[in-house]
């Protein structure tokens, strides 16, 4: 079984971890009107997506109704998706990551603040 924590998911792949991850369950089904509506998938892209996350057990099926709920949560997601952009993107080094984010983005003194308690939280 893949180690939950390094689990790529692609976007469509997240578009249904998403409703997953904000329901905790739903059946195929509901997936399929939820995302028909939304961006205007057909069941049988739903259902392959769906195929595609039991395959890389990023999500658990049940019956009756074939059932689906999220094995990997958000914050796994989060976490990997994170670390990689880290590796590809700045050699690895958090420290180019958050300097990046500080030279494009404004940031409110209650932003500040909250960075502040977080470095200090670290030491």
């Amino acid at each position: 079984m893949p180690d939950k924590t390094n689990i790529k998911l692609f976007d469509s792949e997240l578009k249904v971890m998403e409703i997953l991850w904000d329901r905790g369950e739903a059946s195929a089904k509901e997936l399929a009107i939820v995302l028909g509506k939304q961006i205007g998938w057909s069941k049988t892209t739903v259902y392959t997506v769906i195929k595609k996350l039991l395959d890389k057990n990023a999500v658990s099926r049940s019956e009756p109704g074939f059932i689906c709920r999220p094995l990997v949560s958000r914050e796994q997601a989060q976490s990997y998706e994170t670390g990689e952009l880290i590796r590809k993107m700045y050699g690895g080094r958090s420290d180019r990551l958050v300097a990046s984010l500080l030279d494009s983005n404004r940031l409110t003194p209650e932003e500040i603040r909250e960075l502040k308690k977080m470095v200090e939280a670290l030491k």
